[in-house]
């Protein structure tokens, strides 16, 4: 089988089913185990690379009110690669391309476009299974999905020991800031602490930084979309200007992290899990929360 993963949580689900090899063509985004990273590149974004965070939001913002698309999708290179199956989203106009370009694009070859949309970590785990049963390897992934599940409640139970569950903020943007949707504040939940900026299942919103002081955050999660910790780094200096970044109980506790967004957490792919891990470790350290840490972000 031929495939090719327009989205990096789906080629990471992919990759995690064993079908590296069946990869023909991928996305800009998406990295993973040999083939992937010398795969043909089947889109581009329209936004040049090194823009400060406040610029590409306003220039998000200004493509979504003309209607302009975030990616360029090369249609001859999709063609010319033979597909039979093609893995892309219907989520975020701001994640990925447009599945409706895809579909259009591929008209008469006879390929099979699925599309996923996860909102939830429920879905996430459908997710799986759905690649897993289109591209024929549906015993794989109802194995990946049970594994999963049981990772996800290995930590729920040991979360529910803590003593106390720890306000949460988390954001994914910060200039101007977001405070994470979907599945994201399900994480916080499940890890042991309570998210006071966002609703699971819901998209991520605009926050004001007033509205964050108001919500006195025990502890600051900062995984930025598309965008790698050095990179967000320079916008979390910028903001130890600001008083009122500089009061929060986070801040003064030493209890703000930054970390890998694309690998943990705004990617819909098995990878949730090891971030769902992380942030247990994160809001409960001692021994009784008994997640293991992912090695790597502050």
């Amino acid at each position: 089988m031929r495939i090719v993963s327009l989205l990096p949580a789906a080629t990471e689900t992919a990759c995690a089913l064993g079908l590296a090899e069946h990869l023909v063509g991928v996305s800009h985004e998406c990295d993973g185990p040999p083939p992937v990273p010398g795969l043909p590149r089947l889109t581009r974004p329209a936004l040049p690379g090194g823009l400060p965070a406040v610029e590409i939001d306003r220039r998000v913002r200004e493509a979504a009110r003309a209607g302009r698309p975030l990616y360029a999708l090369d249609t001859t290179l999709l063609r010319r690669l033979r597909p039979d199956l093609v893995l892309t989203q219907s989520l975020c106009g701001v994640c990925a391309v447009d599945a409706e370009a895809v579909r259009a694009a591929l008209a008469g070859t006879g390929a099979r476009v699925l599309e996923l949309a996860p909102r939830r970590l429920a879905d996430v785990l459908e997710a799986v299974r759905a690649v897993g049963e289109a591209a024929g390897v549906a015993a794989r992934a109802d194995a990946l999905a049970a594994e999963l599940r049981r990772r996800i409640e290995a930590v729920r139970r040991h979360a529910a020991r803590a003593a106390r569950r720890p306000r949460v903020a988390f954001l994914e943007w910060l200039d101007p800031p977001y405070a994470a949707g979907h599945w994201n504040p399900e994480l916080v939940t499940l890890a042991g602490g309570r998210e006071v900026l966002g609703e699971a299942g819901l998209p991520s919103r605009r926050v004001t930084w007033d509205e964050i002081a108001a919500a006195a955050p025990d502890v600051v999660l900062i995984a930025c979309c598309g965008m790698a910790p050095a990179e967000a780094a320079p916008e979390l200096e910028r903001l130890a200007r600001d008083p009122r970044w500089r009061a929060l109980p986070a801040v003064r506790a030493g209890r703000v992290h930054l970390l890998d967004g694309a690998r943990l957490f705004t990617r819909s792919g098995p990878g949730l899990v090891q971030g769902l891990e992380r942030l247990a470790g994160l809001l409960h350290p001692e021994p009784s929360a008994g997640a293991t840490a992912e090695a790597g972000a502050p």
